[in-house]
């Protein structure tokens, strides 16, 4: 990791359960110093302990970013220690969901730059995508800074409003559920057609965990890759006019399952 700033001055960790534990990984094998990062958690892991990090020790006066990664539940107990850092040049990144920038405004100060930040599960592997927006307290060198830390666990898309964000977790804070259902259902439809259940599963992770590797490495989009591989008339065009159908086909279902996390998402925001 190349910024001295984070390195000099200090990176605080609130909290460091999957997420936590993904990224400081990503940070420490991009060398930052373990020295440099402080890490509150009450019931920290055993790899934790070996990292060579500050644990539960007493905070440095201005860190260059705290991190938070706690559960909402868990935030009105664990974010007023930290309050002394608002309202200064400390940097508050966030990863918890649901909770929105005014709440960590009128926790932590008016003047606070905070930026919001929405990550997804597959994080654990390097492979997330996260979503970030700032206030208008967080500078561009700070928006850098959040993009290049949140990189060590995958791709960083930033949006224009924290508007966005519902709709974000509906599409990829959520959407790996999703696929995950979809590997379920397409490797019990297999031992529908007589596979046994072992090899309707492999089928079926290899699949999706393939054809996502595709998407991401050609040069055609989806659309095109789907073109790519339907004969006319073959077995994946059959397949595709029932998966396609406007009416009871994936387009409206999903459209439906995207709205219905994204109308979730601000029901929790909105208390």
């Amino acid at each position: 990791m190349q910024n001295g700033d984070i390195a000099r001055r200090g990176l605080v960790l609130l909290g460091c359960g999957k997420m936590g534990s993904a990224m400081l990984e990503g940070w420490l094998k991009r060398g930052l110093p373990a020295t440099s990062v402080w890490v509150l958690d009450p019931h920290p892991s055993d790899w934790l302990k070996a990292q060579g990090v500050r644990l539960n020790e007493q905070l440095p006066a201005d860190p260059a970013i705290v991190l938070v990664a706690v559960k909402p539940q868990m935030m009105t107990e664990a974010l007023p220690s930290l309050v002394p850092l608002g309202n200064g040049g400390t940097l508050f990144l966030s990863v918890a969901a649901g909770i929105l920038i005014d709440s960590y405004e009128r926790m932590l100060g008016a003047e606070t730059p905070v930026i919001r930040a929405m990550p997804n599960t597959p994080a654990a592997v390097g492979q997330g995508i996260t979503a970030i927006v700032g206030n208008a307290h967080a500078s561009a060198a700070q928006m850098a800074q959040a993009e290049e830390l949140l990189s060590a666990v995958g791709g960083v898309v930033r949006l224009e409003t924290e508007a966005q964000m519902d709709a974000v977790t509906g599409v990829s804070g959520s959407g790996p559920a999703y696929v995950f259902h979809m590997i379920e259902c397409l490797a019990a439809a297999g031992e529908a057609q007589g596979l046994a259940p072992e090899l309707a599963m492999t089928l079926a992770r290899a699949t999706v965990a393939g054809a996502g590797a595709l998407a991401m490495q050609a040069d055609e989009d989806p659309s095109q890759l789907r073109r790519n591989v339907t004969s006319p008339n073959g077995t994946t065009q059959a397949g595709l006019e029932v998966l396609m159908d406007a009416e009871t086909g994936l387009p409206p279902l999903i459209k439906a399952t995207v709205a219905a996390a994204a109308d979730r998402s601000r029901e929790l925001a909105n208390g």
